[in-house]
């Protein structure tokens, strides 16, 4: 494997510099990894893991995980089905998935009424939609493997009873 690829995935946020002394490379050399890994277009981007329950215009934004039941394309399956919801704005994941639905959507909106009329009126119109289910995230304790509660008072680990 790759070994900046390695270091991106195990490293969480290293610096180049930092990846470099890990990796026995040159800073140099991490970049020339991190620009083909961007032209494989493996890798897409940074991303910062941001608690915005304390912003109060962030924390306004409604999210929602939908459930999504549809009918495969022929000569397309899922594939392209879910290429074209992945397109929609308001769409931030589209995953396929096994089990009771078929795909699980992630979505973003000012409020939940845009969320519900995102659902309404342009999902489940989409051809092919056989049912939906809409979940709204109330809170967030953990995004990306890192703990978002305010409470530093539980910092250790649970008690686990034999």
């Amino acid at each position: 494997m790759n070994p900046v690829l390695k270091l991106l995935i195990d490293g969480g946020s290293l610096s180049t510099g930092q990846m470099a002394k890990v990796a026995g490379l040159t800073e140099a050399e991490v970049n020339q990894h991190l620009e083909q890994l961007k032209k494989d277009k493996i890798f897409l981007g940074w991303r910062p893991v941001l608690d915005l329950s304390h912003e109060a215009a962030a924390a306004a934004a409604v999210r929602a995980v939908i459930e999504v039941k549809v009918t495969p394309e022929r000569g397309g399956g899922f594939n392209r089905f879910a290429e074209r919801i992945a397109r929609f704005d308001e769409v931030e994941s589209c995953y396929l998935m096994s089990g009771g639905y078929d795909l699980l959507v992630f979505v973003k909106g000012p409020s939940l009424q845009k969320v519900a009329s995102f659902v309404s009126e342009k999902l489940s119109s989409v051809e092919g939609v056989l049912s939906t289910s809409t979940h709204f995230m109330l809170r967030c304790y953990k995004e990306q493997g890192f703990l978002l509660s305010g409470d530093d008072a539980q910092t250790t680990r649970l008690n686990v009873a034999p």
